[in-house]
């Protein structure tokens, strides 16, 4: 430890606040709070602070800057901002980017429904989740529309049916009262809407308590109808409850938390516990973690509870690891539900048992991850090492182009790293200058506009790219031309009829695949089952989804005249000459090709490419369509 750096931990302030441990480049490595500034820093230039990886910090710490606060809350509070700011090496930071479902109900509304959300949002409605898979999320949304049938419908398609003034399917299926065309009453809807509200906090015991309140109430009045109704919605609510997982015979409200550790990786488990049962997990895993168990669990909570998603905070915590300072979190959280909580790590008894829980959750949860990088791992070093790459790719960006017949020419790009899509990084081009018909021409106008994002953009450890030889030649082209080196790879199937390649099943096709290299005369041929083609495959089939599903969007917003200013060789002197000759837009396309070639003006080859335009038109539409259905 240098002597500046000695004599800057002793000119710190005593109060309280938090401090960051900084590199010779000036980059943050640390960022932590204190009580007392100076005596928390002076532990680790000391090497008083015995946890394992405290040297390797200070090996690398010269400098160190301090922000004084009011409080040791205040403290904890600037500590997780700092955090999410400057994204420390040795700091756990929880990920704000994974955004699970949640389910949305805006009591304010006049006829209030559940709609599924990723964003949780400061207004004045009520979130619930969040949901860690869309199936667990459909079995609730299930149950509810059982229990409570609440409308499902977005506003413009409420307005519709109310128009139309009959219900949708949903109504004789007794999945919606249809308030659309005045089925119900505003109060019932009103009594469906808080039920629903009950059964969502996990306040299940509330809500049979009043509906048997009322179910006595309308069979004192006679109302047996209503009495029945009642009789069959408490009876689905006792059947969920069932499912449900209990934990305790009392009906607490608790989040427990379970830590698991591997070296440097660490999962977090947590289990949302609700009037006794539970109703919710969560998990999280952190790579590279270089703080003690007390200190993830610590900066875990305070980023876990202070983030945007809007998390409830129950009363009481149970935690696997004793923490140093769970009294100021204690105070932090206090203050946000307005009651004490509590922060405890059970020594014994049932709260125990269901720390231990979540911990063995979260040891199941992270072997599941490492297993899976460890895959990946296999993947990606297969490909180095089989495609001569220099560099491990991590980070791979691939690039497909769609056109139909020859026009409406789009790109796309999708990014992987790590073997998962980085969703944020995708990118559609419009291809605005290169003729539709020319793939090669379309891909190099597309590395152009990547290379003029360098500075913003920094080149991946590959690109790929959908296509072989010549789609590859582009790319290197461009790049060499520009004096940009760049690792770059084509991926396409075997030409029918070539021989020496095996065929095998793929969701693609039955053909093989080749991966082309520059300088290098034949194709890599990876193995069908091997790990690192599958990944490949996986990125290229992303990216023409990603291409194509742009394509049909961008050719539903465009009306039939504008999709015939797209087409190669048609003019205006020629589109007016359509629409004059056969009477409409809709005639154009409809009509066969020796009616095309009888408008005068429309030579052979207009007719053969107008035609053969609106048939591939006409069945990728189709294709579409179906593909939509079966998703249905």
């Amino acid at each position: 430890m240098s002597a500046d750096f000695e004599a800057r931990v002793e000119s710190l302030p005593t109060g309280s606040g938090v401090y960051l441990l900084k590199d010779a480049r000036g980059e943050i490595l640390y960022v932590g709070k204190a009580q007392n500034l100076r005596s928390r820093v002076r532990q680790y230039a000391s090497g008083g602070d015995g946890r394992i990886r405290i040297p390797a910090l200070m090996k690398k710490a010269v400098d160190v800057d301090v922000l004084v606060t009011p409080t040791v809350k205040d403290a904890l509070l600037l500590e997780n901002e700092l955090i999410k700011r400057h994204k420390p090496a040795f700091n756990v930071r929880l990920r704000d980017d994974k955004q699970y479902l949640g389910l949305r109900l805006d009591p304010t509304e006049q006829w209030p429904r559940l709609s599924t959300v990723r964003r949780l949002r400061e207004d004045k409605a009520e979130y619930f989740g969040p949901y860690t898979s869309s199936g667990e999320l459909r079995e609730a949304l299930a149950d509810l529309r059982r229990i409570f049938p609440l409308r499902s419908c977005s506003d413009p398609v409420f307005r519709d049916y109310a128009r139309r003034g009959r219900p949708c399917i949903e109504f004789e299926m007794n999945r919606c009262v249809a308030p659309c065309v005045d089925r119900v009453e505003n109060s019932q809807y009103d009594e469906l809407v808080h039920g629903t509200l009950l059964f969502l906090r996990g306040k299940t015991d509330a809500l049979l308590s009043e509906l048997r309140t009322r179910m006595e109430a309308a069979s004192r009045d006679e109302q047996f109808e209503e009495a029945a109704r009642l009789r069959n919605r408490i009876a689905a609510v006792e059947n969920t409850m069932q499912r449900q997982q209990i934990v305790g015979e009392k009906a607490e409200s608790r989040d427990v938390f379970g830590l698991a550790r591997k070296g440097g990786e660490v999962g977090l488990q947590v289990l949302h516990v609700r009037d006794g049962r539970v109703v919710g997990a969560e998990e999280f895993g952190f790579a590279n973690v270089r703080i003690g168990d007390g200190d993830v669990m610590s900066s875990f909570l305070g980023q876990y509870y202070a983030g945007s998603g809007g998390r409830e905070v129950p009363p009481e915590l149970l935690v696997s690891t004793t923490m140093d300072d769970a009294h100021v979190l204690e105070g932090v959280l206090g203050d946000r539900l307005g009651k004490r909580v509590s922060i405890r790590q059970p020594q014994r008894g049932p709260a125990r048992d269901l720390v231990k829980l979540a911990s063995v959750n979260a040891e199941v949860a992270l072997a599941r991850r490492i297993e899976a990088r460890s895959s990946i791992e296999a993947a990606i070093t297969e490909i180095r090492d089989r495609c001569a790459l220099k560099v491990l790719p991590r980070r791979i960006e691939c690039y497909d182009v769609s056109t139909l017949m020859g026009t409406i020419a789009v790109a796309s790009r999708v990014v992987f790293e790590d073997g998962k899509p980085v969703k944020k990084d995708y990118r559609r081009y419009r291809i605005k200058e290169a003729m539709g018909g020319d793939d090669y021409d379309c891909l190099r106008e597309v590395m152009r506009r990547r290379l003029g994002r360098l500075d913003r953009e920094p080149l991946p450890d590959l690109l790929l790219v959908d296509g072989g030889r010549g789609q590859l030649g582009v790319v290197t082209t461009v790049f060499s031309d520009a004096g940009v080196s760049v690792e770059s790879m084509g991926i396409a199937k075997e030409r029918d009829g070539e021989a020496g390649s095996a065929r095998v099943k793929r969701s693609g096709g039955l053909k093989a695949e080749r991966l082309f290299r520059p300088g290098r005369a034949n194709p890599v041929m990876l193995a069908p089952s091997s790990k690192g083609l599958l990944l490949l495959q996986r990125v290229r089939d992303e990216s023409h989804r990603f291409a194509i599903t742009f394509h049909r969007d961008l050719r539903s917003r465009l009306a039939l005249a504008s999709i015939l200013e797209e087409l190669p060789g048609i003019g205006p002197v020629k589109r007016r000459a359509l629409l004059k000759h056969l009477g409409s837009l809709k005639a154009v396309r409809a009509a066969d090709e020796s009616t095309l070639q009888r408008v005068p003006g429309i030579s052979a080859p207009d007719a053969s490419t107008l035609y053969r335009f609106f048939r591939a038109l006409a069945e990728d539409q189709s294709d579409g369509e179906s593909g939509q259905e079966s998703a249905r």
